[in-house]
């Protein structure tokens, strides 16, 4: 794992074909600055938008900058954005996926660090976690409580040290990019996708990093709707302990 930051994107991610996958719902007044840090990070990178059934002009901002948008008819969830990014990557035969979620508070420049691992063939998925070194934004006290059992739990169930479980700022190589565009839970794709990725003897890590409050916008999860969702995950990773997922073989 560095423990200096990587201001760019590593040699050997250069040889491979990347993707940055940016799932967006109603995000028109920050994906221009997603979009414009991600290019500054790696120009060469190819960017495509998940526009998850977005009302405002979330597709019309993101092409008018470049990238490359995939316009759901309708808003399945988080998990069905990610899930299409996946597919995508997948079908056009990618190397290396580059998760970032479109709200901002992902820090592209620290992608570098981020992607070290998997360049480097030591895991399939590297998360970037806001918990394993200090700074940065963390979100709600309430929030974090939730966080932290969730990482508890999961922690036991990979029998590996995890702090944070619901990052959606990943780097992904083939094999794994393979797994998720097979399958991918849709209502909580981060914790639950970690687990059945675990299950799946998908090799994970994480990777400190520090994030950023939105700058416009809100979250979808308020802090009072946090213990609500923080127990609905806990039933849906145990339910999950006992589901039969898709082959990874069964892609197209």
């Amino acid at each position: 794992m560095p423990t200096e930051p990587v201001t760019g994107i590593p040699d050997l991610a250069l040889t491979m074909r990347r993707v940055a996958i940016v799932p967006a719902y109603n995000e028109e007044r920050n994906i221009v600055r997603v979009l414009a840090e991600l290019r500054a990070f790696d120009a060469g990178l190819d960017i495509v938008v998940v526009s998850d059934g977005s009302t405002d002009r979330t597709r019309e901002v993101a092409e008018a900058h470049g990238a490359r948008v995939l316009q759901l008819p309708f808003n399945l969830g988080i998990g069905g954005a990610v899930q299409t990014g996946f597919r995508f990557a997948w079908e056009n035969g990618y190397d290396l996926a580059l998760r970032v979620d479109g709200d901002g508070q992902h820090d592209a420049s620290q992608l570098g660090n981020v992607m070290g691992p998997v360049v480097a063939g030591e895991v399939d998925i590297a998360i970037g976690s806001r918990f394993v070194a200090t700074g940065g934004y963390r979100s709600s006290a309430v929030r974090r409580i939730g966080i932290r059992l969730l990482a508890w739990v999961v922690t036991r169930i990979a029998k590996q040290p995890l702090t944070d479980t619901t990052s959606g700022f990943q780097v992904l190589n083939r094999k794994a990019i393979r797994l998720y565009a097979a399958d991918l839970p849709h209502d909580y794709p981060e914790v639950e996708g970690l687990v059945m990725a675990i299950r799946h003897k998908i090799r994970v890590c994480e990777v400190p990093v520090t994030m950023r409050e939105r700058e416009h916008g809100r979250s979808s999860i308020g802090s009072l709707a946090s213990v609500y969702y923080m127990f609905k995950v806990l039933l849906a990773v145990f339910v999950g302990l006992f589901r039969k997922s898709v082959v990874p073989g069964d892609v197209a």
